[in-house]
């Protein structure tokens, strides 16, 4: 009896799941490391973290270039994934928009570095931030317009300029162990609140 071939496709398919699968853990891993060491981290802490050997980064990531870039797509994916379901699953639409605001304070607070693993490739950097705003100012839109339909913030916000304000308010958070962003932006999200 002839399978026409599906054994070898499904056989395939299943392979690139688990590609994409260790592909994701890879990048998990990477993430992590970058929180606690920075972008210069060694990458058998990376493979260590991950569980594979140094082979299996380069063979994903043949530069540290590549590396951070694909972690920092990732850590973007993540958040602009999230905000959807932070709204779907919230209790309110102002809760949702905290709870995203979070996020986006880690992915901001743990970057660091980023920019100068990428001075030398400015194309890239600027790449890298049009994907950023591709993907994230949509979903901050959604989340303050959930919130003001809500009567809950304060109508016609601007997701740029809330993103912008929040990034200014990271900015040092890695440089003063004093300084805490994240109870800063707080502040910030706790400001937007219709006036009662």
């Amino acid at each position: 009896m002839n399978d026409g071939g599906q054994g070898a496709g499904s056989a395939a398919g299943s392979k690139r799941k688990d590609a994409r699968r260790n592909q994701q853990t890879l990048l998990d891993a990477a993430a992590t490391v970058f929180v606690t060491s920075g972008v210069d981290a060694p990458v058998r802490d990376i493979a260590a973290e991950a569980g594979v050997g140094m082979g299996t980064i380069y063979r994903h990531f043949p530069t540290r270039a590549d590396l951070i870039i694909a972690v920092y797509r990732h850590q973007v994916d993540a958040c602009a994934e999230a905000g959807p379901d932070l709204l779907a699953t919230g209790p309110t639409p102002h809760a949702a928009l905290g709870r995203w605001v979070d996020l986006f304070v880690d992915f901001l607070v743990t970057k660091h570095g980023l920019a100068a693993a990428l001075q030398s490739d400015s194309a890239g950097f600027e790449t890298l931030h049009t994907y950023f705003l591709d993907r994230l100012l949509p979903v901050c839109t959604q989340l303050l317009d959930a919130a003001a339909d809500a009567g809950e913030i304060r109508p016609g916000l601007d997701a740029y300029q809330l993103m912008r304000g929040i990034g200014n308010l990271c900015i040092g958070a890695d440089s003063d162990p004093r300084y805490d962003a994240r109870r800063m932006v707080a502040l910030l999200v706790a400001g937007l609140r219709q006036p009662s």
